[in-house]
């Protein structure tokens, strides 16, 4: 996939624009059941609950249209998707007092963690279409979650559980030496020392 350099200050600093879709995942692209499918939210909440995929389709579809960022240095320009405001269901879930994380939950074990509010923007989505079609499987589909002010790890494929938490917990690559807070902006890409370090 063509990849160029630019001084485009719509980019943040260190990234290359591309004009494909790099695919990076941890482990295989799963298979997908649209018939045994749920996506879970739990933890502390006053209302946890799941949903099915014909649920998550029959709610009310968000679009949002911007650029996407990767640590590994790839930045694409003008993307759209399409989804379910993730504010909406997390408000479904009426949170309890104290919390302050949330942990996405993917198949292949797959975890990232987020402060709340950087998940309660107009811009987070839990995504099931990418550029007016389905979202493909290498890309995350049928459904991934979509947090496009961050490197993109913190958007996790496959999304299959939200845990709203009154702490942080490190996940998959944070715990391997990437950076907490994943600002594209600041460059955050990796920790000065991985925690699995000691």
């Amino acid at each position: 996939m063509p990849l160029f350099k630019t001084k485009d200050p719509s980019i943040p600093p260190g990234q290359t624009l591309t004009t494909g879709f790099p695919v990076l995942h941890v482990g295989d692209v799963p298979q997908f059941d649209p018939a045994t499918w749920r996506l879970r939210f739990f933890g502390l909440c006053e209302n946890p609950y799941e949903l099915s995929w014909d649920q998550l389709r029959a709610e009310p579809a968000v679009e949002w249209h911007g650029d996407i960022h990767c640590v590994t240095r790839w930045s694409k320009k003008n993307t759209t998707w399409r989804g379910v405001s993730f504010r909406s269901l997390v408000e479904r879930a009426k949170l309890k007092s104290g919390v302050t994380h949330v942990v996405q939950h993917a198949d292949n074990e797959y975890t990232t963690n987020l402060p709340i509010e950087a998940m309660l923007g107009d811009d987070c989505l839990i995504a099931y279409e990418f550029d007016g079609a389905p979202l493909e499987p290498i890309h995350g589909g049928p459904v991934r979650m979509l947090v496009p002010k961050l490197y993109f790890w913190k958007s996790a494929k496959w999304i299959k559980g939200i845990e709203f938490l009154d702490r942080d917990q490190k996940g998959f690559w944070e715990v391997r030496g990437y950076h907490n807070e994943a600002d594209p902006w600041k460059e955050e890409r990796y920790s000065d020392v991985p925690s699995w370090f000691g």
